[in-house]
């Protein structure tokens, strides 16, 4: 197999493909880390920021085992509740839509929102965590609050803040306070209803002190092995505390497809507050990819199928034909029928009117950031891969790996590929790279190190990743293979060009895909910005 790079000692030849490569740091020491751009938030909003950092922070130090389950050691919803008390309320005076899951609650959210704008609807939306801005987290009417009415907003609740953080003893998180902070804006901005996505499990969540009085709906997306530890250790626990989010006499809508136990849960919870069940995943929920297409001034879509029925019923509730879904993939297409049939769910409440006309819109209009992204010719040229095709995907999970895995295999087949990689550290590293081997043949796979919930406590070392990348491969039956780390993100996405470019002997110039973690497509943003 050809050395690539071999004026470089640190680059060894791999025996086998995939090949994980080596960069040596001592020879790109005049090169910018990526990863340790902190920052491409507004100055106006540097003491809102230095307010919040100085708060405990999960998402950069990682949650507590057991903080997620409905047990003595969760979160104390309590001091959220207190919280929302002292603010006045402020979710009292809209209804909200609760959504959770451990795939696919911030694209449903998205959609969901996007089709009540839609409609004619004032619209909140509640989301984490970010890409480049902490703005990005609360939405009005489809646009990330602005610098000036966060920071308005936040200094005229201040007093209360402080307050409540004195009386709470200081263990008021980042978390819950920006939580508050957003109910309270939502007010502020007198909106018609809100979309809150969860940020942990559900039951003992900081989102969860939603009443049954202004719950328009619960929906739970999927439910898989992520924050196990935090989550009670089971798939099962994970189900019970994603649970908790169904509350007395309101309809919850099930994303799926569930595990026939699994969704057994599910139901068991919501019979026992005397809730509906939606089920998005089935039978009479059809929905079909027919292929993808490249719109101008938009770029790459799936053009797809939906059509919703019940299941005795030979009319369709909803039967859109030609939908062109700019976030790619099965995954995407069932997080939309998710929330089309959310937003049915409310149409049959009577005072909300969602047409057909409107879901297809607030669909076809719903993009995210790091959600099977594609750069720009522009934007790639700005990291000095001109004419590379890179695409940028979040997928952090052995079921997100499956779903990018699949996309790529349906609609980049023929293409060549180089994986650029980092992850948190409480992934399951193994899983993610086995997925991602067992159906895709890369050139190469770039293991590299991104900054977590902008801290370093969650990072993986590479020289970690690369342990579970070999084993992923020789579990696979790929055999033995040699593998060395690089630690910075820039020269990993010049590395994996250079390795797509030096072979002339193909027509096709390549992808570059850049996973593990939305927080490496944060830093492949930021550079792209800046």
């Amino acid at each position: 197999m050809r050395a690539l790079w071999s004026h470089l000692s640190a680059i060894s030849n791999c025996k086998l493909s995939p090949r994980i490569r080596k960069i040596s740091s001592a020879n790109f020491t005049s090169i910018r880390n990526m990863s340790t751009i902190s920052s491409t938030e507004d100055p106006e909003l540097s003491g809102f920021l230095a307010f919040l950092e100085s708060l405990k922070n999960y998402e950069k130090a990682g949650v507590p085992k057991g903080a997620g389950t409905d047990s003595g050691d969760g979160f104390d919803l309590g001091r959220m509740k207190r919280l929302m008390l002292r603010l006045r309320n402020p979710h009292s005076k809209y209804k909200v839509v609760h959504v959770a899951g451990t795939k696919g609650k911030g694209s449903t959210s998205a959609f969901l929102s996007n089709i009540l704008r839609a409609g004619g609807y004032s619209v909140g939306c509640y989301s984490s965590p970010h890409i480049m801005s902490i703005k990005e987290r609360i939405s009005c009417n489809g646009d990330p609050v602005s610098a000036s009415t966060l920071n308005d907003h936040f200094y005229s609740i201040k007093p209360v803040l402080d307050q409540s953080i004195q009386e709470e003893n200081g263990s008021l998180s980042h978390f819950e306070i920006l939580t508050g902070i957003a109910f309270s804006l939502f007010e502020k901005e007198n909106v018609d209803i809100a979309v809150i996505e969860a940020g942990l499990g559900g039951a003992r969540d900081a989102t969860n002190f939603i009443e049954s009085s202004n719950l328009a709906a619960s929906v739970i997306t999927t439910i898989g092995e992520e924050h196990m530890d935090a989550l009670g250790g089971s798939l099962e626990s994970i189900a019970e505390a994603k649970s908790g989010i169904i509350k007395h006499g309101r309809p919850v809508v099930l994303g799926g497809p569930f595990l026939p136990h699994i969704e057994g849960i599910l139901r068991s919870k919501a019979a026992s507050m005397s809730s509906s069940v939606i089920l998005a995943s089935d039978i009479g929920s059809r929905s079909s990819i027919k292929g993808i297409v490249n719109r101008n001034g938009i770029g790459l879509c799936e053009s797809c199928d939906i059509v919703i029925q019940h299941e005795k019923d030979d009319k369709p509730i909803v039967e859109l034909s030609d939908i062109n879904l700019r976030m790619l993939g099965h995954h995407q297409l069932q997080n939309a029928v998710t929330a089309t049939c959310a937003s049915l769910c409310l149409r049959d409440q009577g005072w909300w009117r969602v047409t057909d006309e409107a879901i297809r819109i607030g669909l076809e209009n719903t993009r995210l950031l790091g959600r099977s992204q594609f750069l720009t010719p522009k934007e790639a040229e700005t990291l000095q891969l001109p004419g590379a095709t890179v695409l940028l995907d979040g997928a952090h999970t052995k079921e997100s790996a499956r779903a990018l895995k699949e996309m790529i295999m349906r609609d980049f087949a023929e293409k060549r590929l180089v994986f650029v990689v980092a992850m948190a550290s409480d992934k399951d590293h193994v899983s993610f790279a086995k997925e991602l081997l067992s159906g895709l043949k890369p050139e190469a796979v770039v293991l590299t190190e991104a900054d977590i919930g902008g801290g370093k406590v969650r990072s993986t070392a590479c020289a970690v990743l690369k342990e579970s990348w070999i084993k992923a491969a020789d579990e696979l039956g790929l055999g033995s293979m040699e593998a060395s780390e690089n630690k910075t993100v820039f020269d990993s996405l010049k590395f994996a060009y250079k390795i797509l470019s030096d072979d002339t002997s193909s027509s096709d110039s390549g992808m570059v895909i850049v996973t593990g973690s939305l927080h490496i497509v944060s830093s492949v943003l930021a550079s792209v910005q800046q």
